[in-house]
């Protein structure tokens, strides 16, 4: 996410794939599990046992509140402490890297020992808006990865026009075992890079979007135990709710727009989508139904 305005936020995007109309938000009665892996519930408007009340009607079993800077970090961590279904990350994100100092840094790990803090993050790079110099950037990405890699914790990324230098750190420093690429919005090709490099990739919202053909096609060429759905709630709605503010329920929708281009059901995406979550995040969930 970025911590400004709403509007400023990424938007995510040809053989082209055909998605029919989702009707998804119409079947949020569906029992099935899912997890929205990055959302803000301290962003939110509503109190969090209202978002997660609703979340849990609609299906969503799990949410990971994730932090971006320490004081984000430090409310994410009291909402996974209080709630039941809430995880949490702390970080910095890129636009703030140039606080990352040691005191910040000890902060985060002293946070970060607490297994319901699940991952470091968000970090990464941002050469889009450029908030903080990219040199500052890439050393503060650089000490989030060695962290993860320290504490063996998943590392959530953001990377925004900054591809090729995302996909060297990662390589370059030694990736964590586990790394999810958030709310990605590259390509196909981009897509089958993080896939071949081991990593994980999250989806959001702006999937469903109408003006993302190649969103879609990335998607496709995603196997869905290598795929993680996410809200970046309050930002990035989906169809047909973009604009407005996000919550977690509606990680439904997306996971019926990741159906119809991967051609299963809306249940099988809910099922691996979990394991491949529980999994990348090492959750406390039970085994979706069906998995070994």
């Amino acid at each position: 996410m970025q911590p400004t305005a709403i509007a400023t936020l990424k938007p995510c995007g040809d053989r082209r794939v055909r998605v029919p109309v989702d009707r998804s938000a119409e079947r949020s009665e569906d029992p099935n599990m899912l997890v929205d892996t990055h959302c803000h519930l301290y962003l939110l408007d509503e109190g969090a046992e209202e978002v997660l009340g609703r979340a849990r009607a609609a299906g969503v079993a799990h949410v990971v509140d994730v932090g971006v800077d320490l004081e984000s970090s430090r409310t994410a961590a009291a909402n996974a402490r209080r709630l039941e279904g809430v995880s949490a990350t702390a970080g910095v994100h890129p636009h703030d890297a140039g606080t990352l100092t040691p005191e910040t840094l000890q902060a985060l790990r002293d946070l970060l020992a607490d297994e319901r803090m699940v991952a470091v993050g968000e970090t990464g790079l941002d050469y889009f808006r450029d908030h903080a110099p990219r040199e500052v950037q890439r050393a503060a990405f650089a000490t989030h990865v060695r962290l993860a890699r320290e504490l063996d914790k998943a590392l959530v990324v953001h990377c925004r026009d900054a591809f090729e230098d995302v996909m060297a750190m990662l390589a370059g420093e030694g990736a964590p075992e586990r790394v999810v690429m958030h709310c990605f919005s590259g390509d196909a090709p981009m897509a089958e890079r993080v896939v071949q490099a081991g990593y994980h990739v999250s989806f959001a919202g702006t999937v469903t979007f109408k003006n993302a053909p190649r969103l879609r096609e990335a998607c496709a060429v995603v196997p869905l135990d290598r795929m993680v759905l996410e809200t970046d709630s309050p930002f990035l709605s989906p169809h047909p709710f973009r604009g407005r503010p996000n919550s977690p329920e509606r990680v439904a929708i997306t996971a019926g727009t990741v159906a119809a281009v991967h051609s299963v059901d809306v249940e099988q995406v809910a099922e691996a989508t979990t394991a491949t979550a529980a999994s990348a995040f090492h959750l406390p969930l039970r085994a979706p139904r069906g998995a070994a």
